[in-house]
């Protein structure tokens, strides 16, 4: 039920009383529902300045604050309203033989949501609370619809992700949660500055899909009769800009891969990448532990107990094999082909689906199902089966293996990382093994891209790079265990 539901059917009866008292509000007075209200501060600076007035203490210093009606009592000529902004709440103290009749009355017979701005001197009450004692007011909206009950919230899960908005009005922990989501991507953001980074914007409309195995989502350009793709990834242009010799850049913004929906998947989900010549699989893993630690602390004390882990200590480190055959009993170097793979695996038991799967998606099914959900501390694995990545390099100590690693917490991945593939020769021949495997029924390959191939035969320098989701970040930063609850607006079913 939900709590409009909850209000016993009088929602259209308490729409209909609001209305009629913004109706009297604007026939009244014209100062009311201003255009704009300069000069406000915040609730928090206000605290911050004066939290240490000594109960029943008075002063002269006047402020002008603005926020939701959250509570409201007193009685004959006196009223206390508490007032919220997104910094915090603070007591407002009037007076009817301050304000008069009429605005003491038009004050006190304010709804609960409704917009307020105040100019009030400070003040300390007898009981010690900080108060601002109220010397002239403006109505600056009206809520027509009853908010959400503070006490209980909103306890329809999805009605918060639906309407997000009254779940901030409700739940100050989920407005202290996206605060905290912000100061995390700034974090992100002058950490990569400050280390010689240089933001770019590439395309998010695509001729041409690529940079990451998912189905993308397609749309029609009508001007220009083509087909394009929303980018599931940066990446093969942020390499194109390597080429180019920026050397050091990155980007944050929106993917979009048309894939289920779980508790660590939303079809439109943030992420950041970044490049840098010079540098292999081992710096980036270096400069994620450096970034992370950073967006931790920025995430601010209220939420370091909840993460799982000590941002401060080193990751843990292990190879894709040896973490599979820790978890599985299988050596995958020991059944190098789909046939013996998943002959193995049969033989085991292991809940993974074989039939008509190729050598690396099973590989991938077996970390993805027995390893991931065990890595709660952050640990990075290091070191794929070459067919599971078609832009790392090859490893310099086997040829077997690739020179790429994830990074995973919380028992989910949270970023990807490679040596990337230089030699546009070699990436052609990753092209078209990844053509083969789509011919042979696999849904999420690498399509063939001729304008990157012919970036690459400008020559690019050894280069880092990593994908790190942003959403997932912020989930294990702040204890959460839904995508859900970090996505201001989630994707739904109708």
């Amino acid at each position: 039920m939900t709590e409009e539901a909850g209000q016993g059917g009088r929602l259209d009866e308490l729409v209909a009383e609001r209305r009629a008292k913004a109706l009297a509000l604007r026939q009244a007075s014209a100062e009311h529902f201003p255009y704009s209200y300069p000069g406000v501060v915040a609730i928090a600076s206000v605290r911050a300045q004066y939290g240490d007035l000594e109960a029943g203490a008075e002063t002269e210093d006047s402020r002008r604050v603005a926020g939701r009606v959250a509570a409201r009592r007193g009685q004959g000529g006196a009223a206390f309203i508490d007032l919220v902004d997104r910094s915090g709440r603070i007591q407002l103290y009037a007076r009817r033989d301050t304000l008069g009749e009429a605005a003491f009355a038009t004050l006190t017979d304010l709804d609960l949501g409704d917009w307020l701005g105040v100019d009030g001197t400070v003040v300390c009450s007898r009981r010690g609370e900080l108060s601002l004692r109220v010397e002239d007011f403006r109505v600056l909206a009206k809520s027509l619809r009853p908010p959400p009950d503070k006490h209980h919230g909103l306890s329809d899960i999805e009605l918060r992700y639906r309407h997000r908005e009254r779940d901030l009005i409700a739940n100050d922990q989920s407005r202290e949660l996206f605060m905290a989501r912000a100061r995390i991507v700034s974090a992100v953001r002058s950490y990569l500055d400050g280390e010689g980074f240089i933001e770019v914007e590439t395309p998010v409309l695509q001729p041409i899909y690529g940079g990451a195995m998912a189905r993308p989502f397609t749309t029609h350009h009508n001007e220009l009769d083509r087909q394009l793709y929303l980018r599931i990834a940066t990446e093969l242009y942020l390499k194109r800009l390597i080429v180019g010799g920026l050397e050091r850049v990155y980007e944050l913004g929106k993917d979009f891969r048309n894939e289920g929906v779980s508790h660590k998947h939303n079809p439109e989900f943030t992420m950041v990448e970044w490049y840098e010549a010079y540098a292999d699989y081992r710096d980036e893993a270096v400069r994620l532990e450096a970034l992370v630690a950073a967006a931790a602390e920025a995430a601010g004390p209220a939420f370091a107990a909840q993460a799982p882990f000590d941002p401060a200590k080193p990751w843990h480190r292990l190879s894709f094999v040896d973490a599979v055959a820790q978890a599985t009993g299988i050596d995958l170097h020991a059944h190098a082909d789909a046939p013996s793979l998943r002959e193995a695996v049969e033989a085991k038991g292991l809940q993974v689906a074989t039939e008509g799967q190729s050598w690396p998606a099973i590989a991938d099914d077996l970390l993805s199902k027995y390893v991931e959900p065990t890595l709660i501390e952050p640990t990075f694995v290091l070191d794929y089966p070459i067919e599971l990545s078609p832009f790392a390099r090859t490893h310099r100590d086997d040829p077997r293996l690739a020179e790429r690693w994830e990074a995973f917490v919380g028992g989910m991945e949270v970023a990807n990382a490679f040596s990337e593939l230089s030699d546009p020769d070699v990436q052609r021949e990753r092209f078209a093994s990844q053509q083969r495997l789509a011919a042979g029924g696999e849904e999420e390959t690498q399509p063939h891209d001729e304008a990157f191939l012919e970036a690459l035969e400008h020559g690019m320098p050894p280069t880092g790079g990593v994908g790190l989701g942003v959403d997932r970040l912020v989930m294990v930063l702040t204890g959460r265990t839904s995508i859900r609850e970090v996505v201001l607006f989630p994707a739904l079913r109708s």
